[in-house]
Parts: structure tokens; C-alpha cells; sequence
């Protein structure tokens, strides 16, 4: 097990998450308020996107898995912290949005690296949105979705405004939000929010399979991949394309590519180091 480089250390563990390495994969799990799994307190939120803007920059992780633990991945916002906040300021308690869940969903979305969301158990709110904004979801059987914010008075929020639509269209988001209900793992699959199902007791070697297979990939590759899927989302095809050149550009003066260059014409696989 490797340890983060000295300046970009994410939190102690014990309390709100965890994060463990083993070589170029990088494990967070949500561990939520005390008492109250996987639901997001400030420290637990705090320590989270302390966590992930911390591997973002960290070269020698190549792979990360976002989990949780126990019945439940994440349930999002603490409402008993909530419900306290709420009372004192109703304006000023929305200020964690920018502070801390924009900040959490940005550093998944936009990590230079894969990120693996592996749903162990009930996604709801906020931490169904961090599920989305993964590149890969591999959910565990008994696992559900709770897109339930409209059940609570409220909007949405965390980027499912964004991921929601892309993945299963917009007509079925619409349904999804004004209708909430419990999406079964089986579910998901049908709408096209996950991409495996797995028996509960083998999620957690499954997804860690799944990232070390990832990791021994080109790493800079596979972020200029979702940099220009993300880029492609808001733009025209032109624009579109010049992005393309301009990461090929990056891209096809690393190490990775002129290694698979050289195996492809030896007749051989390729081995990345991620540079």
C-alpha cells in the first residue's frame, strides 16, 4: 500500500471517508456522519473533495474507486445536520452547494485518470449524483437509486441536471425526477445507469479488477477521452473536432504512444506507464 505524496495527503481517516492505496489505484470510501452512514456531514464532505482534488493531481494513482460501505454507497446530504442549518440561515445554508458539492462532483467528472463508482448499496440524492458523474458504474445487486429530491421540496443538484439526461435521455430523466421511485440495480441496467451488475460478496473485487485493468492503461489517453466526450457535449461538431486535434496532439507525444507504436510493429502488447 502506497502512500500520497507529502502537500497532497487527503484527510486522516476514521472519520467522514477513507482512502487506500494499493500500487496505482486509489480506494475512497464514504463513511459518512457518525451514526449515520454514508450520509454527507461538512467534515465527511470536506474530507471528500479534500481526498479527490488530491488524487486528481497525483501521478502515480492511474485508477480510483469511489465506494461505500456497509447496505449503503451514500445517501447524500446529513438532513439532521441540514434541518439545524436550515433553521439558523434558509438563505445562506445553500452555500455548500459551491463550497462543497460542486467542488466533489467537478474533481469525478473531470479526474485525469478513470474513476470506478462502486455502489455497494443505497445511492440517494447527492450520492446517486456522484455515482453518475463516474465514468463506470459497477453496482452491486442489492444495490438501489434514490433520485428523490423532488420527494423532499427540492431541485436537483450535484450535476444530475447534467449526467441524468445524457445517460438514459430526456424523457425518461423528466419521468425519473417528477415521479421518484427506487431504481433496483436489475432497473439501472435496463435504463442504462450502470454498466454491471454484481453479486453483492464479489462487488469489491470486481471493481478493484476492474480499476487495476484500468491503471495498466494509458492514463493521459484516457483523460484527453473524457476531456473531449465533455467538450463534445456543449459544442458543435467543428469546434469539436479542433478540441480532437488538440488532444491528439497531447496525447501522441507520451511515452504510452510511442510505446504502443513500437509493440504494434514488433508484433507485441504494450506496456504504459501512464506518461
Amino acid at each position: 500500500m502506497r502512500k500520497p505524496p507529502e502537500g497532497n495527503r487527503p484527510p486522516d481517516p476514521g472519520i467522514g471517508i477513507t482512502v487506500d492505496y494499493a500500487d496505482a489505484v486509489a480506494s475512497v470510501t464514504i463513511l459518512g456522519a457518525p451514526g449515520h452512514a454514508g450520509a454527507l456531514d461538512v467534515r465527511t464532505r470536506a474530507d471528500l473533495r479534500t481526498a479527490l482534488e488530491a488524487i486528481s493531481v497525483d501521478t502515480d494513482v492511474r485508477a480510483v474507486v469511489l465506494r461505500g460501505t456497509g447496505r449503503t454507497f451514500c445517501v447524500g446530504q446529513d438532513l439532521r445536520e441540514h434541518a439545524a442549518a436550515l433553521g439558523a440561515d434558509a438563505t445562506g445554508v445553500w452555500d455548500v452547494l459551491r463550497d462543497h458539492y460542486n467542488p466533489i462532483v467537478t474533481a469525478l467528472a473531470t479526474m485525469p485518470k478513470p474513476v470506478i463508482a462502486a455502489v455497494n448499496g443505497t445511492a440517494a440524492g447527492a450520492g446517486a449524483s456522484f455515482a453518475l458523474a463516474c465514468d463506470l458504474r459497477l453496482v452491486a445487486d442489492s444495490a438501489a437509486f434514490h433520485l428523490a429530491f423532488g420527494a423532499i421540496g427540492l431541485s436537483v443538484d450535484s450535476g444530475m441536471s447534467w449526467t441524468l439526461p445524457r445517460l438514459v435521455g430526456y424523457a425518461r430523466a423528466v419521468d425519473l425526477l417528477l415521479r421518484p421511485r427506487p431504481i433496483s440495480a436489475h432497473n439501472a441496467f435496463e435504463l442504462g445507469l450502470v454498466h454491471e451488475i454484481v453479486p453483492a460478496p464479489e462487488l469489491e473485487a470486481r471493481a478493484m479488477a476492474v480499476a487495476a485493468e484500468l491503471a495498466a492503461g494509458p492514463t493521459v489517453a484516457f483523460g484527453a477521452v473524457k476531456q473531449a466526450l465533455a467538450y463534445s457535449a456543449a459544442h458543435n461538431l467543428v469546434d469539436s473536432l479542433e478540441m480532437e486535434a488538440a488532444l491528439q496532439a497531447v496525447t501522441g507525444t507520451t511515452d504510452d504512444h510511442a510505446a504502443a507504436v513500437r509493440a504494434f510493429l514488433e508484433k507485441r502488447s504494450p506496456r504504459f506507464n501512464g506518461r
